[in-house]
């Protein structure tokens, strides 16, 4: 009988899910439905990845509630696994969660007040916290928050300027891909020593996309703000624009708000630029002059808020890229790390097509390392601690 632990990161497209050893945390099995809303697709690997693997039941235009079903129905008819506890990505965690919670139907209430600050993310993570406690009644569910890492930040670079009393009722600069970043800063020591505690800005590239300015590996700044459609291009969203802009479209457009919501959420980002997708394997492949200025202006981008953040840290040591992007679109790295060769990166073109981890010369001032990212660890080690 394994006793195990069970980690659910439910995105905005995509369910990712891990089972891992309850007591020495190794994995199990990792998987990701992807496509969700669209051609669902499934990923599975880890030893005992035939849990979910066989029989292929999952229906190809399945949504969150669907792949959250599909999921546990699987863990239940595999026989000599055993259940201790389940984890879960929650994606804000307001100004009062600043660390994983043993949830109950109180908190549950709580973290539901916050939809509004996460309405692309925030309903889907809950719901499979609720889907869990229905298959497994009095099952301790963990919720581990992406907003809680960058709560290390300094007061100032968590202010917005507006009135003072916004900030007293929580509205402030929050960030997230937490999770991620921390799985970075867990395993940066391994791979560059003490080096890792200097000035170091992590490229989440992913559907959804950030960046975030790190010292003694701890967050200092970070791109997105309040909610997650702040900062950086991304696959639907727009990132920052000018606040002004919304005003315009609401007052002299005339667009509803719920209408302004959708396109800057899902309507912008490459997807809107190009016209074509929001898949850079796409849109690298097409040939097409949109798809390539999509491209473009999602490094560009990134260029600049970069070396914001560069001045937060006062200079760069480490680069690192991590998310489906970063991890798995060269081209992309290629044009973020040339421009920023005055910051002293020494940019290796041969390592960066063969996806090395390291992609900067052996010498470089700045290390530029590619990590997978792994949001799931974090939060099987959280529950860990925590039973």
């Amino acid at each position: 009988m394994s006793n195990a632990i069970l980690v659910l990161n439910a995105g905005s497209s995509s369910m990712k899910f891990a089972l891992y050893d309850a007591d020495t945390l190794e994995p199990l099995t990792r998987g990701n439905v992807r496509g969700i809303g669209g051609e669902t697709g499934l990923d599975v690997s880890g030893p005992d990845g035939a849990i979910f693997g066989a029989p292929r039941s999952l229906s190809h235009h399945a949504d969150h509630q669907a792949a959250i079903a599909w999921i546990l129905k699987r863990i239940r008819e595999e026989p000599g696994l055993s259940l201790r506890a389940a984890g879960h990505r929650v994606v804000h965690g307001g100004p009062r969660f600043t660390a994983p919670v043993l949830v109950d139907d109180a908190i549950l209430a709580q973290l539901a007040a916050l939809t509004p600050l996460a309405p692309a993310h925030q309903p889907h993570n809950l719901a499979a916290l609720r889907a869990v406690a229905q298959a497994w009644p009095g099952l301790p569910q963990v919720a581990c928050f992406d907003t809680a890492f960058h709560r290390t930040q300094p007061r100032l670079a968590q202010l917005l300027p507006l009135p003072r009393s916004f900030a007293d009722e929580g509205v402030l600069r929050y960030g997230f891909h937490g999770l991620s970043y921390q799985h970075i800063a867990e395993t940066l020591p391994d791979l560059i020593g003490r080096r890792c505690e200097g000035r170091v800005i992590v490229a989440h590239l992913g559907h959804g996309a950030s960046l975030c300015a790190m010292r003694e590996r701890r967050s200092v700044a970070t791109t997105m703000g309040f909610t997650a459609l702040d900062g950086l291009m991304m696959g639907t969203r727009s990132g920052a624009i000018d606040p002004g802009l919304v005003l315009y479209l609401i007052q002299e457009r005339g667009m509803a708000p719920a209408a302004v919501a959708e396109l800057l959420n899902k309507q912008s980002g490459l997807l809107g630029v190009s016209g074509l997708s929001d898949d850079v394997r796409v849109l690298t492949e097409s040939g097409d002059a949109c798809a390539e200025e999509a491209l473009e202006l999602f490094a560009y981008r990134a260029v600049r808020e970069a070396g914001s953040l560069m001045a937060a840290l006062g200079g760069l040591d480490v680069l690192v890229f991590t998310a489906g992007i970063g991890e798995h679109a060269p081209g992309v790295r290629a044009a973020i790390a040339s421009a920023l060769a005055w910051a002293g990166i020494d940019f290796d073109g041969e390592r960066n097509r063969h996806n090395a981890q390291r992609i900067s010369r052996d010498g470089s001032a700045v290390d530029v390392l590619v990590i997978p990212a792994n949001e799931e660890l974090p939060i099987a080690r959280a529950v860990q601690n925590l039973l």
